[in-house]
């Protein structure tokens, strides 16, 4: 199965492509909000607002993005995502020099951004399984995810390096033209793609229709289980994560004193758990076994994350690297779990749909999360936030302890509706 992978043209192709834009992603990811704290000046509340603009596309779009996966072919759509998001993230280095850069602007861009993102991973997490064999969707989720967090790693450390040299809108060059490498290695794929399935029920109005096939998707998850309780998990820990992550740079500038191009170098060291994770999942699963692992690495593995709030100037800063290796170790490695599952059980007709559904529940939670932090942070102190949202991560996976996970060994397939 490895081998193959190794051998696959066109999963090396996706691979590829996934790898540079993701670490390209990392580099808007520590620049963005730099962007609105360095050269605008924004407010916490503002930093919470721009944090939930990025992250509310997933809210609004992932459903009918799901919908969109299931009736047009997959690779055309990333494409198109890949090109618009090309010109959205290429407009804030523009505005920058031509000297009208706003938070207005951020906030559409952050909007536009995560849409395109929602439409992308939805069409992306429904492309796979066409593209490989069942047997290979663990492995080749594995290699994804483990790459994903390198450029998680090598990302924050890139857009460092170019805030330090360029600043930070004019570091945003180094995403937009990740998402031309990733367009044209989607280009370069061979592989033919089957025509979808027409939609159902022409005779229905349009709304009825779409709310019809929404419905499926959401009812699946509900029924299934597995990832009923694996969206609950991850929805709760999204919000509580979105919380350290918007009020992570602030509180690293304005209370531990780190220069904000060491902000980057320090999100770096914390996703090296990421690296660990997607590289120690094939043995931890097959050492400890699927089902217990998923609430093993989202109770145990993630307690070090109570760490991140200690964070003080001098060595202690490292103590919130420590903490957030932690948290991206542990959730790496049941993501992993939970997004083959869904792919190995899942209906191909409803692939498209069922990953909308989960990427709203799960996702839906981050601009919550994210204008909650803003709030709280005005009004109790960053650090304060930082406390509660790193006690409700590290409570997040009662939601698998506290079910037939804990007393299963292999997650055992539900009959497919």
């Amino acid at each position: 199965m490895r081998a193959g992978l190794w051998r696959h043209r066109d999963f090396l192709l996706l691979w590829g492509g996934q790898t540079v834009s993701q670490a390209g992603s990392q580099v808007t990811i520590v620049a963005l909000p730099l962007v609105a704290i360095v050269l605008l000046r924004a407010s916490t509340l503002q930093v919470g607002l721009l944090s939930a603009a990025t992250t509310t596309g997933f809210l609004l779009v992932s459903l009918p993005a799901g919908v969109l996966a299931d009736r047009v072919r997959r690779r055309p759509l990333m494409l198109a995502c890949d090109l618009v998001l090309l010109a959205v993230i290429g407009s804030v280095p523009a505005a920058q020099a031509a000297g009208v850069l706003t938070l207005g602007q951020l906030y559409l861009v952050a909007l536009a951004t995560s849409g395109c993102g929602a439409i992308f991973l939805v069409a992306w997490t429904s492309y796979l399984p066409g593209l490989i064999d069942p047997g290979q969707l663990r492995d080749g989720n594995a290699k994804l995810t483990t790459t994903q967090s390198a450029a998680q790693v090598a990302g924050p450390g890139l857009g460092a390096l170019l805030v330090g040299l360029l600043g930070p809108a004019l570091a945003l060059i180094a995403d937009a033209g990740s998402y031309a490498a990733s367009a044209v290695t989607l280009l370069m794929i061979r592989a033919g793609e089957p025509r979808p399935a027409p939609a159902p029920d022409p005779g229905t109005g349009p709304i009825r229709r779409l709310r019809a096939e929404l419905g499926q998707g959401l009812g699946y998850v509900r029924r299934e289980p597995v990832l009923r309780r694996s969206a609950a998990w991850s929805g709760t820990a999204n919000f509580f994560v979105i919380m350290v992550e918007t009020l992570g740079p602030v509180f690293l500038v304005r209370l531990v004193h780190l220069r904000p191009a060491y902000v980057g170098v320090l999100l770096a060291l914390g996703a090296v758990g990421g690296v660990a994770g997607g590289l120690l999942s094939g043995p931890l699963t097959r050492r400890i076994g699927p089902a217990r692992l998923s609430w093993l690495s989202t109770t145990v593995f993630t307690l070090p994350g109570l760490l991140i709030p200690l964070a003080r100037p001098g060595w202690p800063v490292l103590l919130f690297a420590a903490g957030w290796t932690s948290w991206t170790f542990g959730s790496t490695l049941c993501s992993i779990l939970m997004v083959s599952y869904q792919q190995a059980t899942c209906p191909p007709a409803l692939r498209g749909r069922v990953s909308a559904a989960l990427r709203w529940i799960n996702w839906g939670t981050l601009p919550l999360g994210a204008l909650a932090a803003g709030a709280l942070g005005s009004r109790i102190g960053v650090r304060a936030v930082l406390w509660l949202a790193v006690i409700g991560g590290c409570s997040s996976g009662l939601w698998l302890l506290l079910s037939p996970l804990r007393r299963m060994l292999d997650l055992t397939p539900a009959p497919q509706c």
